[in-house]
This record gives structure tokens, sequence and C-alpha cells, in this order.
């Protein structure tokens, strides 16, 4: 019971380390075990199934048989090592250990020495001798198509097929055989060629167009910190040297017991009680969350990773003309979701909708793919949820509004805000609710 226990444990732990990878982590992963599947596919169909007949050659030829699946094995397991490495050489981000190429170039050299023995014995038929000279490039042939050139991998695959083909002839092999084992490493050096060079190559750009993303995103964080490093400085730049210099007035004025020393530091006070206001202005200017700006901004982004979106009611007057308190506080919401959405589950499509009631505006954020994961964290009360939506919470709850999250269906995850008409910012700037809701903003029409 515990070890069924256990492996259910590592399944979700797999299926949940899934889950949390990006797309293109996913794409990446995917490829890599695709590479590494292929070559244990050749080795226990085309390249062990032929070896079958060599149990009724003998012992030399059963002898032969045992060391070449053998071989056969540690190439295969000393590819997969090789598959990231030649991965990351190939997109130059760390360079591949050339000692790391000895031993399996050994191998190669033993596997193709131990199929022309096989053929020498007759431990291995006809139709067999084909399929192993199938098999024997392949293991060898993925990660070291990603090291070289193209050119250079095809005439060195031209120079050892000329090999194999003169070391089978020499062993008294007829031609029509030759023929085929010639087809045969055409069709696999090619295969290894077009399914290892353009996925890595489309990897390569994928991976390439994500790291100038993250340099966009970062130069524009840079971007929007000079801009409010400037605004700072024009705000308190002027201010500060004018308190400095009144202040060294008003010290002299002391001194010589001149009575303009306090109007003077009275002066200092207002500009300084100005200055804090200016200061938080600029601040509330900053960290206020503008909805329009927000549902396009959130829609830019889910659709450049690939997730369609829908936007109802934003043009209506349940978003624009909705008062700038609630917009705010929706805007906050958008951006929280939108991030969320992008980080969780593995959504196709996401739906914005604003509707208004009689005395709330009310915003929904839906977006499928949620599956077995909780893409925007927990439903309501749920201890589990991220500390995103617990922020918001906490906002739209000094607004009177409130938030709440949780499933819908079986594939689907929805996030509701509502937040009252009466919300207005309070004196420190900060958004609170009216305490009078008799003098709520008339500036949406009632709904008939």
């Amino acid at each position: 019971m515990k070890g069924l226990k256990g492996v259910i444990g590592r399944v979700r732990g797999w299926r949940r380390g899934w889950h949390e990878r990006s797309k293109l982590e996913r794409i990446d992963l995917y490829t890599r075990v695709t590479l590494c599947s292929i070559t244990w596919f050749f080795a226990v169909s085309w390249g062990l199934l032929p070896l079958g007949d060599a149990l009724d050659e003998g012992p030399v030829a059963i002898t032969l048989a045992g060391a070449f699946l053998a071989a056969n094995i540690a190439q295969s397991v000393l590819s997969n090592r090789n598959v990231a490495l030649a991965f990351d050489a190939y997109r130059g981000t760390a360079p591949f250990p050339p000692g790391r190429l000895r031993l399996p170039t050994a191998l190669q050299v033993l596997m193709t020495g131990l199929l022309v023995a096989l053929a020498a014995v007759g431990g291995v038929q006809e139709e067999g001798l084909v399929l192993l000279v199938l098999d024997l490039p392949v293991a060898f042939g993925i990660p070291y198509v990603l090291l070289v050139p193209v050119r250079r991998f095809l005439l060195q695959s031209a120079a050892f097929t000329a090999a194999v083909l003169a070391l089978l002839a020499a062993v008294g092999v007829p031609g029509g055989l030759l023929f085929g084992a010639f087809v045969s490493l055409v069709v696999v050096v090619l295969l290894v060629l077009v399914s290892a060079r353009p996925s890595v190559w489309s990897l390569s750009v994928m991976w390439q167009a994500e790291e100038a993303r993250d340099m966009q995103a970062r130069l524009a964080v840079a971007e929007e910190r000079l801009r409010f490093g400037r605004d700072m400085h024009d705000v308190l730049g002027r201010n500060l040297s004018v308190i400095a210099l009144k202040s060294e007035l008003a010290v002299e004025l002391a001194q010589r017991g001149n009575p303009a020393a306090m109007d003077q530091m009275v002066e200092v006070q207002r500009i300084a009680r100005a200055s804090q206001q200016e200061v938080r202005d600029v601040v509330r200017g900053y960290r206020e969350a503008d909805l329009p700006t927000e549902l396009m901004g959130a829609q830019g982004v889910l659709q450049a990773a690939g997730i369609s979106v829908t936007v109802e009611g934003a043009d209506g007057p349940a978003g624009i003309g909705a008062p700038a308190a609630v917009q705010a506080a929706l805007g906050w919401v958008v951006r929280e979701t939108a991030t969320n959405v992008l980080r969780h589950g593995d959504p196709r499509h996401c739906w914005i909708r604003l509707a208004r009631t009689r005395d709330a505006v009310v915003l929904e954020v839906e977006n499928d793919g949620a599956g077995a994961t909780r893409p925007l964290g927990g439903a309501d009360g749920d201890d589990g949820g991220g500390s995103g939506l617990a922020g918001l919470r906490v906002r739209l709850g000094a607004l009177g509004g409130s938030l709440g999250a949780g499933a819908v269906g079986d594939d689907l995850f929805r996030v509701t805000a509502t937040v009252p008409l009466t919300a207005r910012p309070d004196t420190n700037g900060r958004l609170a609710p009216s305490p009078e809701p008799s003098a709520a903003p008339s500036v949406l029409p009632e709904e008939r």
C-alpha cells in the first residue's frame, strides 16, 4: 500500500512539475525526450530483432550478437547523456567537452566490426543485416549531428557508408544486400539529420525570442525607473534647494537676533509641506492602475503568449464610464489575474468581462486549461491561494468590494471582482469606500 502511494505521489509530482513549466520549457523537454527515445526505438526494434537469428548459428554467432547488443545499449546510454550537452553547444550556451566523444567513437567502431563479423559467420539473415545497418549509426549520430556543420556531417557519413560497404563486401556479402545496406545507411543518415537539426534550430530561435522578450521587459522596467527618478528630481530638486537656502538665511538672521528668521522658517515649513504633497501625487500617479491601460496591456501580453483573449463590456458604461476609483481597483485585478493566467495552468483562451449592476461594477476573468491545477490560487477561504489574490482581497475589501476565485467545471477557472460605485480615494490618495452611499457619482446611467 505504501509503495502504491509512493508511486502515485511521484506521478503527481511529475505532473505538477510539468504544469509548472512554461510552454517553451515544455517544448524543449519534449524535443529532448523525443530524440532520446528515437535512439532506444531503433535499438529495441531494428537493432534487437535481427539478433535472434544468431541463436541458431552456434556459440561464435551468439557471442558476437551478445557483444553487439551490449555495445548498442552502451552507445544508447551515452547518446542520451550527450544530447543535453549537444543542445547547449548548438545554442552556444556551453561548450561540448571533446573528450566525451572518445568512448562513443570507439563503440561505433566496435559495433561496425561486430556487425561485419556477424555477416562473415552467417549470424544474421539477409533482412536482418539490412535492419542492423539501419540501426548502426543512430545512437552516435543524434548528438554528433548537433556538434558539427551539416556539410561535415554529410561528408563523414558518406565516408562511413563507404567503409561499411567495403567491409561487408570483403566478407562476401552479395551485391543485392550491399545495395540494401547502402539504402539503409542513406535513409538513416538523412533521418538523423532532419529530425535533430531542425528541431534544435527551432528551439534555439524560440529561446532567442524569449530572451529578447525578457530583455525588452527589463529595459522597460529600467526606463520606467529612470522616468520615475526624473519626476522625483523635478519635484524635489528645486524645492530642496530653496529649503536649504532659506534655512541658511534663517540661521544667519537668528544669530543676529532678527525676528525675520521666524518668517523664513515658516516659509521653509510651507515649502516642505508642499513638497510632501507633490511627492504623494507623483507616487500615487505612479502606483495607480488605470483600467483601460491594464486591459490593453493584459490583452497584448496574453496574445503574445499564444493565448486568445476576448474582452467584453470595456467600451460600455461598465468600463470607461466608471468612476476613477473603481477603474483603479479593477485595473489592479486585471493586472494580477493576467499575470497568474500566464504563470499557471495551460490556457488557450481567456475571457475578460465587465458588467454593471445597480450599485457596483463586476469584473470576471476566466481562463481554460486549468485541469488539475489551480491557475489563480484557491477558492475563497482557501489558505492555499496565492499572495496576489490575498492582496487583491484586502484592497477590494477596503473599498467595500469582494473577490471570488474558483474552478468552474473541469477545465475553467474564474476570478470575480465586485467594486461598489461608491468607492473613492481617501485623503491620503488611497482607495476607500465612501461613507455616504447616497452621494454616489451619477456618471453611469442606470440599467433598464
